[in-house]
């Protein structure tokens, strides 16, 4: 457990360990259904109790679920009334090296990633406003009606009609003996020249162009028609409403289609914080709309040799503690990126060349080798919006893309 102890806690984060091990007491005295589906919508958007931290809470947890997930059927664990976000941490726990439990193979749980029995459908965040929006209309309509039955105010309405007619037969009746008075005609009022419309501001050349944000993958499976790529349900600081976002477990989200299916396992997918790049034109893969991609870093390729995309491949981590839809930004390069890149001006295709890793495994941009950049020089971290630094596991010198 020699990595459990070295992480340090903020006394907040201590006090939400000791609520979790207070559930966890709580639990031994009685797993209820209602206590175990609200640990279940907790553990929704966390990798681990606290977050994304490892803690003692962590091992409490898998001690006392352990054993009920290990008798739970198929349709307990994933089906549509299951617990899957409870499996998903006993999973984590009993498989990482953070923890170290050192657990034998003939004794952990056994998991299936792919056996995902129920996929919630996304909510349309568009419709659903639309439909709270008629909801509350309708109730306002019928709070202003009283008490009155829609007989009654057709009948009101058609009184108030025969009042306004008579009203407006008496004026004409009445008004200069029948003399219909002429119209004056209205003078047409001189236009002002139209001013012609101010140049569009020019676009600086700089990757800040790019839309890098701080993602939480919430779930990934694999696409059901194309074998090489994973699709993924990731929160990334959208809007409610937001073009092609949806909702998904309480949170906005976009769909994301990648290409890591047997680069990447599908168990390190889940529930980890990604950087993806946000204003791409959002594109189909295989029938799945995908609004967004997410970076990961691969040796770079020398003069000559073709990209086979065989890896190996690895995630750009931000830090543990970054939240999803944090700006992240290349260190002397920031400023407001492109609302959606658009594909004839080839933004990303002329700054993706200088993404790369340093020997201290740091992502950063290497502005010598943009050519657009005319003789610029220098390498800038890729660091969040708090300050804190992107990285990749092992890649140096590596392509990021």
């Amino acid at each position: 457990m020699a990595a459990l102890d070295a992480q340090k806690y903020t006394p907040a984060e201590e006090s939400e360990i000791q609520a979790w091990i207070d559930r966890v007491n709580s639990l031994k005295a009685g797993a209820s259904d209602a206590l175990l589906d609200s640990l279940n919508a907790d553990l929704a958007t966390r990798s681990t109790a606290i977050g994304t931290k490892p803690s003692k809470a962590d091992i409490a947890l898998y001690e006392s679920l352990a054993p009920l997930v290990k008798s739970w059927t198929p349709e307990q664990r994933t089906g549509q009334n299951g617990r899957p976000n409870i499996v998903r941490l006993v999973d984590f726990v009993q498989n990482s090296p953070l923890f170290g439990l050192n657990i034998a193979d003939a004794d952990k749980v056994p998991v299936d990633a792919e056996e995902i029995l129920y996929v919630k459908p996304p909510v349309d965040a568009k419709a659903e406003k639309e439909r709270l929006k008629k909801e509350k209309a309708a109730a306002a309509t019928a709070a202003a009606g009283g008490d009155k039955t829609l007989v009654d105010r057709t009948k009101e309405a058609a009184s108030a009609v025969v009042e306004k007619a008579a009203e407006v037969k008496d004026k004409v009746v009445a008004g200069e003996g029948g003399k219909k008075q002429k119209k004056e005609k209205k003078e047409k009022k001189e236009r002002a020249p139209k001013q012609p419309a101010a140049p569009p501001a020019p676009t600086v050349l700089s990757p800040c162009l790019i839309d890098l944000r701080v993602g939480h993958i919430l779930k990934a499976i694999k696409h059901p028609e194309a074998d090489s790529l994973y699709v993924s349900t990731i929160a990334m600081g959208d809007a409610p409403g937001t073009d092609d976002t949806s909702e998904y477990e309480g949170q906005v989200v976009r769909t994301v289609c990648s290409g890591l299916n047997g680069l990447v396992p599908l168990e390190e997918m889940q529930g980890r914080k990604v950087v993806v790049v946000c204003n791409l034109k959002p594109v189909k893969m295989r029938g799945i709309k995908s609004s967004a991609m997410v970076l990961a870093a691969s040796p770079r390729l020398k003069e000559g040799e073709a990209d086979d995309h065989k890896g190996p491949v690895e995630l750009v981590n931000p830090p543990a503690d970054a939240k999803a839809g944090e700006r992240v930004y290349f260190e002397g390069w920031q400023g407001e990126p492109e609302r959606v890149l658009n594909p004839k001006k080839k933004i990303w295709e002329t700054f993706q060349p200088g993404f790369t890793t340093t020997d201290d495994l740091e992502v950063a941009f290497d502005a010598g080798v943009v050519e657009a950049l005319e003789g610029k020089t220098g390498l800038g971290k890729l660091v969040t919006a708090s300050g804190g630094v992107c990285k990749v596991a092992s890649l140096k010198g590596a392509q990021v893309r």
